[in-house]
């Protein structure tokens, strides 16, 4: 697809990415995120570039995908990962090369800056279709496995 610009997201681009975000949670997990503490958590990190940083792609002047991407320190390699998360493509530009265009973007960035190593992703394990794509671009499965606790 022609004519796609890349960005780093602005205050101005909240509701967009609240609105993808309700979107991936109920695609991807069947989740009805709370949409006031969604805009909270957009904004903060739109105004903190500490917790992180959103990519923007545009056609136009409309808005067709993000994603963001947040730190994390490894003290093994002496080196930051950047992890992808909140990966979303409007329904409409799917399949047509704009998670591609964002991904190559992230490579640009990290190929200009020596302390940060690589990135990783976490994907939803039934989500087919976004592990076929980032197994297509040469990510590989890790050995790991992601274990949480939220604390209430």
């Amino acid at each position: 697809m022609k004519n796609i610009n890349i960005r780093l997201a602005e205050l101005k681009d909240r509701d967009t990415l609240v609105n993808f975000n309700l979107a991936l949670a109920k695609e991807t997990e069947g989740q009805k995120l709370s949409k006031d503490v969604l805009e909270k958590g957009v904004e903060a990190v739109l105004k903190n570039s500490n917790l992180g940083f959103y990519l923007i792609a545009e056609k136009g002047n409309q808005i067709i995908g993000s994603l963001m991407i947040t730190n994390e320190w490894s003290d093994w390699r002496n080196g930051m990962f950047w992890w992808i998360q909140s990966v979303y493509v409007h329904p409409d530009f799917r399949r047509k090369g704009i998670y591609t265009k964002l991904y190559g973007h992230v490579k640009d960035l990290i190929s200009g800056k020596a302390n940060v190593l690589g990135f990783r992703l976490y994907v939803e394990k039934k989500n087919v279709t976004a592990i076929t794509a980032y197994k297509s671009l040469g990510m590989k499965k890790t050995a790991y496995r992601l274990f949480e606790e939220i604390i209430e």
